[in-house]
């Protein structure tokens, strides 16, 4: 699968306008935070719960869980924080400090954080909890579909490369400074410090709810699902240099 994946690391020049790059930037923050909330708030409206959330959003909600018993309000600064440590450990595996890239990284974290939040409180409060197996089959759906949004809005903010999630730059600097191009090799190896914060959080507070099927999937496709999305979302969007 991961062949399939693998994209000439040769990064094209900008030739996006600033209008385009904000149009294609705005829609993948926007459907990345609702992927995210709708992988949390399916998982915790279904019990017991199984599905669990993508990967990255399942350790932040682990995090949430330990520290502010799980108060979806906090779930944004949750997302923030641990957004600037990895915006620094970006600084180390590039090698340099590009001042653009980590206060870019940084700058995303507002809007999104504030997205997170927002969708966060809404599908909270209008999806109720699962009461029937039909509505548990349509909560498991939501649930796969949220990681695929996740998926495509990285293609797609990736690809116009303006400012990035600081985790979705830690996997673009893996993919294109070491596995030569390979989305799903990039996204496996961004996956390691989320499953550090995620320990971390179980044994402060052993919660289980974050952790399932939803997380397993986004382990596993998610970075495909990037690389097909680069060829077939938007496919004349290509990657843009800095």
């Amino acid at each position: 699968m991961a062949s399939q994946d693998v994209l000439d690391s040769k990064i094209h020049g900008r030739k996006l306008t600033i209008g385009v790059s904000l149009s294609y930037f705005i829609f993948s923050l926007v459907i990345n935070a609702a992927g995210n909330v709708l992988t949390v708030v399916t998982s915790q409206k279904i019990h017991p719960t199984f599905l669990g959330s993508a990967y990255w959003t399942a350790a932040s909600a682990g995090v949430n869980k330990a520290i502010f018993n799980g108060n979806s309000s906090m779930l944004g600064w949750v997302f923030f924080v641990i957004g600037v440590v990895v915006a620094i450990l970006n600084v180390f595996l590039q090698g340099h400090f590009n001042a653009r890239k980590f206060f870019g990284n940084i700058a995303f974290m507002v809007p999104f954080s504030a997205l997170i939040s927002y969708f966060a409180n809404i599908f909270s409060s209008i999806m109720p909890d699962s009461q029937s197996i039909g509505m548990t089959i349509f909560y498991v759906i939501l649930n796969f579909f949220g990681v695929f949004l996740i998926a495509i809005a990285i293609s797609i903010y990736q690809r116009v490369n303006l400012v990035l999630h600081p985790a979705d730059d830690l996997m673009q600097i893996l993919r294109f400074k070491y596995f030569k191009g390979s989305a799903a090799k990039a996204m496996w190896a961004s996956y390691i410090p989320p499953t550090i914060l995620a320990i971390i959080a179980i044994i402060i507070y052993p919660d289980f709810s974050n952790y399932g099927l939803g997380t397993v999937s986004a382990f596993l496709f998610q970075g495909a699902i990037t690389g097909w999305g680069d060829k077939a979302i938007f496919p004349n969007l290509k990657h843009q240099g800095v």
